[in-house]
């Protein structure tokens, strides 16, 4: 019988922030990736080819059980030896709370459920909660390993990893639209008298302009009241997340230039951001 991999594969998608970058240190960068291994797959799982709903919230429940699985000190099966074998190691090294890994589960499958019922966010307390476990779970399981715990770090790493993730919505209004998902909330939208029609069909307007740049704002409103956590984190781990909130604040400046414009047109980082990036982050 071959036994689980303890090792952690290498990053190797795209991403907007870096992730175990060599800014992180490296007695961290096993456990790092093992955790991003695990949210990368089961974000494959949710979102990857053209499976149907009903099989992809099927696949997340048996690897949302795996978890379990291994978390109980069980070998994990074959089929997930790659993602589970690294993970269980770097759970009983560093006891990683395993609750803020099922959280993340929990949030691909309500994307899943949302997106084939067509459901929208009532409100920003809606779209909050999903980032409360669909983003803020990563933030404070690197806290954990970095040995932080004190309430005021985890409140401002929450702030950075729920604007991270608004910031991606309203970077990928362009694409997420088309598949049905909708992360611009119902009283956003009758506040600035927009249509869940125009929305749904990308019809630009001055009051979808303002609509975007309003919920723009409120992210970079949240990024900022998080930012000061860089000061707490000292040496590598700083420079890390200062990066991490460089890299969202600029995203957000592409999304503010567009004027509203990501409804129809993405926004990304490009290779001549990084100087720029570098050099906010040393004046943070």
């Amino acid at each position: 019988m071959t036994s689980a991999p303890a090792l952690a594969e290498a990053v190797t998608h795209y991403e907007n922030f870096p992730v175990a970058s060599w800014l992180c240190p490296p007695h961290l960068r096993q456990p790092i990736a093992a955790i991003y291994g695990f949210a990368r797959t089961a974000d494959d799982l949710a979102d990857e080819g053209d499976v149907l709903p009903e099989q992809r919230l099927h696949d997340l429940a048996e690897y949302r059980a795996e978890l379990q699985h291994i978390a109980a000190g069980n070998a994990p099966k074959p089929c997930w030896q790659k993602v589970f074998g690294p993970l269980q190691v770097q759970i009983r090294e560093h006891k990683l709370p395993v609750q803020l890994l099922d959280d993340l589960l929990d949030a691909f499958m309500q994307d899943i459920v949302f997106t084939r019922d067509g459901c929208t966010y009532l409100n920003q307390r809606e779209l909050l909660d999903y980032c409360r476990r669909s983003a803020n779970p990563v933030g404070r399981l690197l806290l954990h390993l970095y040995g932080v715990n004190d309430a005021r770090s985890l409140e401002q790493s929450d702030a950075i990893c729920s604007a991270l993730q608004l910031i991606n919505f309203w970077q990928d209004l362009s694409v997420d639209l088309p598949r049905g998902r909708h992360y611009l909330t119902d009283e956003d939208c009758e506040r600035f008298n927009v249509t869940r029609k125009t929305i749904a069909g990308q019809h630009r307007s001055a009051d979808t302009d303002r609509l975007v740049m309003h919920n723009a704002a409120t992210a970079r409103a949240l990024m900022m009241s998080g930012a000061p956590l860089v000061h707490t984190l000292k040496g590598r781990i700083g420079w890390e997340l200062r990066m991490v909130v460089q890299g969202g604040l600029r995203i957000l400046d592409k999304v503010e230039a567009q004027n509203g414009g990501s409804l129809t047109q993405r926004a990304t980082i490009r290779p001549w951001d990084a100087p720029l990036m570098l050099w906010r982050a040393a004046w943070m």
